[in-house]
């Protein structure tokens, strides 16, 4: 099928967009806004849209959230008025609510217990109807238009004589992704889902504690990992030190987004004891024991797919190469206004060695295709390039239904393998030979036991009920009712 015949609405960058960072930290003695920005700098990755910190000297709770990097909204003077040894971070990409300064996190909410600023990563598929709960049981005005404001509203606002009860009451209440901090004036409250969706784990500094969405975070602190936190557990966190509960209503395996371990996860992050990069290593042999392949050189997409790569290379025993040279000062693809320019951007941002390539078999890995943008421009540039044979490898299954837990991950008229068959796909993309990991081998290199992660983008079915797509955008219209 050519270009031109394609009746896929083929845009935008050809990766899933990423989740949200969050971080939490309680430390006495130290300067915590400082502490928070380095933690959130290290999962810049999970979202670029908005940054936000909030802290507390105990008495009240000081806000800075609004549209930018963390490197852009923070500077040395914001610090002077973020004091105290307590605070919560949030960094975004909005995957329900509009992208705007008001839905930038954490948000603020008040209720019998006092304020409270909660960050929010994941996404609550229930929040429509919550909203509608909650404002009649508790007369909550919503004046914003993302998922993160309802559960801000519940914790506030649930009955409960400790956290670990109005924690149960919402579990009880929220569908979905959820893992969360949040802060009265003097505790550090965190929080994962009942499923385990979304990343969350515990970590020691100087005396007081953290939370973090990787463990990438603790690190760049130089804090001690301690663990990840369980699904369906609340982490309460103050002067008494730290107390925890899972919720009764847990399922028996988390059913963490198994993307985390194919892409959003920082490579050196650690997830269910392991590093990232040992597990995407694995994804990429794997693809090459489904389907082998007769090549010169192996190449990686930099540079998300470099550890795939790597595993594919090691195992079939044939040299892995940088032939591709990535342009780290090149903004993201996904902000270009037309077609013409984000396939102009793709070009600008990768750039192949022709000395390298001429005349060569590739065997070319990509972690995922989503739309295929960027695996095209890629193909025909390894072409103009001189590349004798282009053999693509893909170290995840074809990506064939919406995810509806806190990734945007396109429509189903975007999604190339929802509407091509793999054939198709390769005709499309200019490859000679194209092949996908198996949801079975996938399975194999995350080593997950039996219902642990949730698979849906690949499979379609999902840990709970889902409608078949959802508008992260459905409050926009009319934020408030």
């Amino acid at each position: 099928m050519s270009e031109s015949q394609s009746p896929i609405n083929i845009e935008s960058n050809d990766k899933p967009h990423e989740a949200c960072g969050i971080v939490g930290a309680f430390v006495p003695g130290e300067s915590i806004a400082r502490t928070t920005f380095f933690g959130l700098f290290a999962l810049q990755h999970r979202g670029q849209e908005s940054a936000g910190i909030a802290t507390s000297t105990g008495d009240r709770i000081h806000l800075k959230a609004q549209m930018g990097l963390v490197s852009q909204v923070f500077r040395e003077e914001t610090m002077a008025g973020l004091p105290g040894h307590l605070g919560i971070g949030h960094t975004r990409y909005s995957t329900m609510g509009g992208s705007k300064e008001y839905n930038a996190q954490p948000l603020l909410a008040n209720g019998p217990r006092g304020q409270i600023a909660v960050g929010h990563n994941g996404n609550v598929i229930n929040a429509a109807e919550l909203r509608i709960e909650m404002a009649e049981e508790y007369g909550s005005v919503f004046d914003k238009t993302s998922d993160t404001e309802v559960i801000a509203e519940i914790y506030a606002k649930a009955p409960g004589s400790d956290w670990f009860e109005v924690s149960a009451y919402a579990m009880r209440r929220l569908k979905g992704a959820y893992s969360l901090v949040i802060m009265t004036k003097d505790q550090l409250i965190a929080v994962r889902d009942p499923l385990g969706i979304r990343p969350l784990c515990l970590g020691k500094l100087n005396g007081g504690w953290i939370v973090a969405s990787e463990t990438a975070a603790l690190d760049n602190l130089g804090a001690e990992f301690v663990r990840e936190l369980g699904h369906g557990e609340t982490v309460v966190i103050d002067k008494d030190g730290v107390k925890s509960k899972i919720w009764s209503g847990t399922r028996s395996n988390h059913a963490m987004c198994v993307f985390e371990q194919i892409y959003f996860a920082r490579p050196d992050s650690l997830l269910n004891g392991e590093l990232a990069y040992e597990t995407r290593k694995r994804l990429g042999a794997e693809v090459y024991r489904e389907h082998p392949v007769d090549a010169d050189i192996v190449v990686g997409i930099p540079d998300s797919s470099t550890p795939h790569a790597v595993g594919l290379a090691a195992a079939a025993k044939i040299p892995y190469t940088e032939a591709i040279i990535r342009n780290r000062y090149v903004g993201r693809t996904f902000i270009q206004p037309d077609q013409k320019s984000r396939s102009e951007g793709v070009q600008t941002k990768f750039n192949p060695m022709r000395g390298v390539i001429e005349g060569k078999r590739l065997l070319v890995v990509d972690d995922s295709i989503v739309r295929s943008t960027t695996i095209t421009q890629v193909v025909k540039m390894l072409r103009r390039a001189g590349a004798k044979e282009i053999h693509v490898r893909v170290a995840s299954p074809p990506i064939k239904s919406t995810c509806h837990f806190g990734v945007d991950m396109a429509t189903l008229g975007q999604l190339i393998a929802a509407n091509m068959t793999v054939e198709e796909i390769r005709d499309y993309i200019g490859a000679d030979s194209l092949a996908y990991l198996s949801v079975e081998g996938l399975l194999r290199a995350v080593r997950a036991p039996d219902n642990a992660y949730c698979t849906g983008c690949f499979t379609g079915n999902y840990p709970i009920p889902v409608q078949l797509e959802m508008n992260k955008l459905g409050f926009e219209v009319a934020p408030g009712v």
